[in-house]
């Protein structure tokens, strides 16, 4: 990975996206549906794409949001559908098509109620928020499901536009789901939209199908059933959260308010050409809340609060940056967050196993033996948790990605999509119950278990070469060795459930290396992790790349 000169610092102008540009290209263009790049297409988290691009405008809206109506009748869901969207500039155009497809199928359409700031108009709802209305809703009901839309690119570069759709258990859709809504859509699009059903706006808006819900009420609501508010409430200690112009801005002042926390929200601004932002590693603006560089801001802060914390455009993924030593690497949260749930939450099952992804640090197994739990290792995307958190087997379910949820403190899912604000509150939580925030914890955790040194390292690829090394085989690694050390598993599938990883991992007793290509963004991944080192880790990283470079040439 090269780091671009003006990693860490706020954009110049003439990087900004044009905003005006991108929308008309929205309503102007036309996708041609013979080219794979502008075919609907939903990777680890749904279609995304960019109307600069054609491969996210208002054909692709109204085809997708077409299929999940046929996909609802087919599957007989004929409960309220759940819509939200995020702040990027493409999902208000998107969410308007949704809407007005929604409306003329008849589908009754749960939509964000509005409140002061936005002017009663509909605003802004976290994808946590979406998943916990559904599971809310469809509590004790066994006919008339809910499941919802999420219009949101994540923490994609704000000329993106994504969306996805979560089904009656309020998580990510699984494969089986998207392949027909995206076959469907497609098929829509050659037949030039013959079959959508579609309504003016402000005809949808008015239907009576389409109803108003207060999402951030019935989410901040909630809380005290997931967090212990009090403890944080009376600890003495400040805390800081930077929604990052996202999908929460007017969740966290709410949160603050209802529950008496020294909580100091930094920013409620909304710009959707996010300009406010450091850049990433690669030069570009993104919202990723875990990466050092475009969370520059907050930790050039680290020092006003005792914990400070923010969330990606969507809030499904946390970043947390403690006094004791800046930003958490996401690894290191996911190992602290599981230490302290599965100890300080008695009303849990005891059979209740750990969910991480097989891209996450071995400190999870490692924690995992320690408490005597289950680590259940799945692959990339948190669908793969879904069930484990609805039937109450999995506790906690993360990704090394910085998305992760957990259960209710009785027990029984709060959300079954990745959750950053309670990840936020929960490391609020920790410090304010422990006396030590989580870089502290975590630095008890290396006395016990070792320190691994892990690194995450991205690189461009196209189509062509993302699906070769989707298909990497364990054929291919012919070394008996890695980084020096007997290599103890090749893995194609994932071991918690059998379930193909789209790439490949290859492990030895002290360290390890994953390789998969990206599901949203047009790089390859290699993840690697040593319990000896950075000397060992780069040769690692070395390896691993030989073998990525001669599939990719091959």
């Amino acid at each position: 990975m090269s780091l671009d000169l003006n990693a860490g610092r706020l954009p110049d102008e003439h990087i900004l996206t044009n905003i005006p540009r991108l929308i008309s290209r929205y309503y102007s263009e036309r996708p041609d549906p013979s080219d794979p790049a502008q075919q609907v297409a939903f990777g680890t988290s749904g279609h995304r794409g960019s109307s600069l691009k054609n491969s996210f405008n208002e054909w692709h809206i109204l085809a997708t949001t077409q299929a999940i109506c046929d996909y609802r009748r087919d599957q007989g869901i004929d409960g309220p559908i759940f819509v939200g969207m995020d702040t990027h500039a493409l999902s208000e155009p998107a969410f308007v098509s949704a809407l007005e497809v929604l409306a003329a199928n008849g589908i009754e359409t749960r939509i964000d109620a509005g409140c002061s700031e936005t002017n009663g108009e509909p605003g802004y709802t976290p994808t946590p928020a979406i998943s916990n209305a559904i599971l809310e809703y469809n509590a004790g009901r066994s006919s008339g499901l809910a499941d919802g839309i999420v219009i949101t690119p994540s923490h994609n570069p704000p000329a993106d536009g994504g969306f996805k759709y979560n089904p009656t258990n309020g998580g990510p859709a699984d494969t089986g789901v998207t392949k027909w809504i995206q076959e469907r859509a497609n098929a829509l699009l050659v037949a030039g939209l013959k079959g959508v059903q579609r309504m003016d706006y402000a005809q949808a808006l008015k239907a009576p199908t389409t109803k108003r819900f207060d999402f951030i009420d019935s989410y901040v609501g909630g809380l005290e059933q997931v967090i212990d508010l009090q403890a944080i409430r009376n600890s003495g200690l400040k805390f800081g959260v930077d929604p990052l112009g996202g999908a929460g801005v007017h969740y966290w002042t709410r949160i603050a308010e209802r529950y008496g926390l020294p909580l100091e929200v930094l920013s409620t601004r909304v710009d959707p050409t996010f300009r406010f932002m450091r850049l990433d590693w690669d030069g570009k603006i993104r919202m990723d809340c875990s990466s050092p560089h475009a969370m520059a801001g907050l930790i050039e802060n680290k020092d006003r609060f005792d914990v400070s914390f923010a969330c990606d455009t969507d809030h499904d993924r946390h970043g947390i940056v403690a006094r004791s030593v800046g930003l958490l690497n996401p690894n290191h949260y996911l190992a602290v967050a599981i230490e302290y749930l599965f100890t300080h939450r008695p009303e849990w099952s005891a059979g209740a196993g750990i969910g991480k992804t097989l891209v996450s640090s071995s400190m999870i197994d490692r924690v995992a033996k320690g408490i005597d739990r289950k680590a259940v290792e799945v692959p990339v995307g948190f669908k793969w948790f879904v069930d484990g958190l609805m039937d109450g087997s999995l506790g906690f379910g993360g990704e090394e990605s910085a998305g992760a949820s957990f259960l209710r403190k009785q027990g029984g899912a709060w959300s079954t999509d990745k959750d950053g604000l309670i990840l936020g509150l929960l490391a609020a939580e920790i410090t304010a119950v422990t006396g030590k925030d989580p870089g502290e914890r975590y630095q008890a955790l290396t006395e016990r278990f070792g320190a691994p040194v892990y690194q995450r390292i991205d690189a461009p690829a196209n189509r062509e070469q993302k699906a070769k090394l989707g298909k990497l085989s364990a054929s291919q690694v012919t070394a008996g060795e890695l980084a020096g050390q007997p290599i103890t598993q090749i893995l194609t599938e994932a071991p918690g459930n059998g379930a193909a990883i789209g790439g490949l991992k290859v492990v030895t007793d002290n360290g390890w290396f994953a390789a998969r290509p990206s599901g949203t963004e047009d790089v390859y991944k290699i993840y690697a992790e040593s319990f000896e080192g950075e000397a060992h880790l780069t040769r690692i990283q070395e390896e691993a790349k030989a073998l990525v470079d001669g599939v990719l040439n091959s």
